[in-house]
């Protein structure tokens, strides 16, 4: 009766328990070391047949069923949750450990390769072959005696020192509220200040009480007149799970143990550094050209980011009165020069993307230009605001997505795409459709009225989907390279922020809007306004993103960066802007793509992904935005193929040419 060893179509997320996890993780443990000790033994052949039906089959049952308890653990968190976790997670790593370090099972999948019958695999099964060849390596097979069993020891406390860092940043944004009275707020949008209200209610407290949570955080920053109250909030924000707050939320000394232990890591695997280990599965070749690049496009940003600067100061100088503009002035000064400029806010624009018609117009672009149908049905889920979809081409199904968009204490922030299943043509028969979470991190609903999306938030749910369309859309069945499965981690983000210059497009936008109060699409003449600003502050948003990427690089390839993460974080904060940020700031504390996410020595990958998702969506700019038949050839040569050829292969087969980095500056107003 346990949920988590069920292997029904839609998991039953409302039924499972934190006294589940163990008692499951024991049961599909246990099948999976079976499994591994007979795939091993000599009375399995060197088969690739063979082996998936024999191993593939429990490892992929217990991956899913710890997949269920980690997400829920990232969106609904409770201590008893966490608890059994923390708990099992350590034997969650040492079993994929060793299992991917396994020298017997390294020496029959090289038999596999080297046998007759391997020239008669296809071109998806070579490419899973050959990658798992290289997994194997990376994954310390080749390693002996104590360096295999420092190797594992690694692993273990690695994924031990993530989740902790994980645990710190949610349960330090969690554990911050501050009182404010209605002066304080002045200039906050009315909804923002509804949601306060209620927050402090909830809390048995007069007035308001502010978050760190991004729909409360973002909104105060841009449109909050009180300075004293912005600079409380972005202080709080800059340093969550540093020494500046609780000791026992400081990230430091994790952030230094992770480093050690990485650059430890790619020592035992007789690389130099913990980044050229790294990008051995990626599309770049070397530290040194990621860093050429990143610094390339910081250089051709800078005078642009200059220009800005100097206009904001300019204006904050003589219409704002803030003639010394700080850190925690930006975001405000900038959206009153949006204002000035261009003639429109935020919020303005804000009331005419309610997410129903948002929802309803992404699922119009998509189904006309890949040609499925999305509906929504009924399955069990972890949250009453959660909601389940399934994806057709005609009377064929698809694939199915959750779709959990709002904020709420207990659930990670930012927006993330996860697969709870991936497509696969089972050993033992029957094929196994996609399942996707999408998560966001909105505003919900107040009272009556729909949930009301930024623009920014709309590009953020356009590029999570296109993750989306890139794990559920694949007709690969090989679960190895199916899907996002086996795309190089510098490419994976190419359909994600594909999907996002959709949301600059009047066709699309008028698809998707629909005033909060008239119901009226939003206006030709504000959709004009929205594109002339769209460039604004590019220069420094691009900046920006080369500083974290220069950052993350220098510290997996620089000998000693472990010892002075920060400092290595101020030298690159001077190098990259033109002003810097104040010395309290300690955004590597919080930084949880590098230290709980997967993007360690990878998060240049945005930029370099970029260039390739520029580039593509110019065949759409060429042929049309609805063009059906650019449409087919970008989910054909893109979508479908999942990880089954290299990246560049694919953009190859849909732009005829290679990537131009023009296509992305010009995208970005750089040109």
């Amino acid at each position: 009766m346990n949920p988590l060893l069920q292997t029904a179509d839609a998991p039953a997320f409302e039924a499972i328990r934190p006294e589940h996890v163990t008692p499951a993780i024991d049961a599909l443990l246990a099948a999976a070391e079976a499994a591994l000790e007979r795939a091993v033994g000599p009375d399995v052949p060197a088969d690739y047949d063979a082996l998936s039906l024999l191993l593939d089959v429990p490892v992929e049952r217990l991956g899913r069923a710890w997949g269920h308890v980690s997400h829920l653990q990232a969106v609904v968190d409770t201590p008893e949750l966490r608890a059994a976790h923390a708990g099992n997670l350590p034997r969650i790593i040492d079993f994929t450990t060793r299992l991917g370090s396994d020298a017997r099972l390294y020496a029959k999948y090289k038999a596999v390769a080297a046998s007759p019958a391997a020239a008669t695999l296809g071109p998806q099964r070579q490419k899973a072959l050959a990658d798992a060849l290289r997994d194997f390596v990376l994954g310390g097979a080749d390693l002996q005696g104590a360096a295999r069993e420092r190797y594992a020891a690694i692993q273990d406390r690695a994924g031990a020192l993530s989740q902790q860092f994980g645990l710190h940043v949610l349960d330090a944004t969690d554990a911050f509220a501050l009182p404010a009275t209605e002066a304080d707020l002045a200039g906050v949008p009315d909804d923002v200040r509804q949601a306060a209200r209620r927050t402090a209610e909830a809390a048995g407290l007069p007035d308001f009480q502010l978050t760190l949570q991004a729909p409360c955080y973002v909104p105060v920053m841009q449109f909050a007149s009180h300075r004293p109250l912005r600079e409380a909030l972005f202080r709080a924000y800059h340093t969550r799970a540093s020494e500046f707050g609780p000791p026992e939320l400081d990230n430091s000394a994790l952030i230094r143990e992770l480093l050690e232990l990485r650059q430890e890591e790619a020592a035992l695997l007789a690389h130099p550094t913990y980044a050229h280990l790294a990008l051995v599965p990626k599309m770049a070749g070397s530290p040194d050209e990621v860093l050429a690049f990143v610094r390339d496009l910081s250089r051709r940003a800078r005078p642009f980011a200059e220009r800005e600067l100097a206009e904001l100061n300019q204006f904050a100088a003589g219409e704002l009165g803030l003639p010394d503009l700080q850190s925690w002035d930006r975001p405000y000064a900038s959206e009153k020069l949006k204002q000035a400029r261009y003639a429109f806010s935020t919020q303005e624009v804000k009331q005419y993307f309610t997410e129903p018609h948002v929802l309803a117009g992404m699922f119009r672009l998509v189904e006309t230009l890949f040609g499925v149908t999305i509906r929504q049905d009924e399955a069990p889920v972890w949250h009453a605001s959660v909601r389940f979809f399934r994806v057709w081409r005609g009377a064929e199904p698809l694939a199915a997505f959750y779709l959990d968009p709002y904020a709420r204490a207990g659930k990670q922030s930012g927006a993330w795409m996860d697969d709870s299943r991936s497509r696969w043509r089972r050993p033992e028969g029957g094929l196994q459709l996609p399942v996707a979470h999408l998560v966001c991190n909105f505003a919900p609903p107040v009272g009556e009225q729909p949930a009301l999306l930024t623009h920014d938030e709309v590009i953020t749910l356009f590029h999570e989907f296109g993750h989306g369309l890139h794990h559920m859309l694949t007709q690969v069945d090989e679960l190895a390279v199916a899907g996002i499965s086996g795309v190089e981690g510098d490419a994976i983000e190419l359909p994600s922020q594909f999907m996002e210059n959709f949301c600059w497009e009047w066709e699309v936008l008028q698809r998707l809007t629909c005033h909060v109060q008239t119901g009226q699409p939003l206006p030709r003449e504000l959709f004009d306004r929205m594109v002339a600003a769209r460039h604004f502050q590019g220069g420094l948003r691009l900046l920006r993103q080369c500083e974290f990427a220069l950052f993350d690089m220098r510290l997996h390839s620089e000998p000693g960066a472990a010892t002075r993460a920060q400092a290595l974080c101020d030298e690159v904060n001077a190098e990259i802007q033109p002003v810097r940020a104040p010395p309290f700031v300690r955004y590597p504390h919080s930084f949880g793509h590098l230290f709980d996410g997967g993007y360690a020595a990878g998060y240049y990958g945005y930029a370099w992904a970029e260039v390739l998702s520029a580039d593509a969506y110019g065949a759409f700019e060429e042929a049309g935005v609805f063009d059906a038949p650019t449409g087919e050839r970008f989910r054909q040569h893109i979508l479908e193929v999942g990880g089954s050829r290299p990246a560049l292969e694919s953009f190859r087969a849909f732009r005829g040419r290679e990537p131009r980095l023009d296509a992305l500056l010009h995208h970005l107003g750089l040109a």
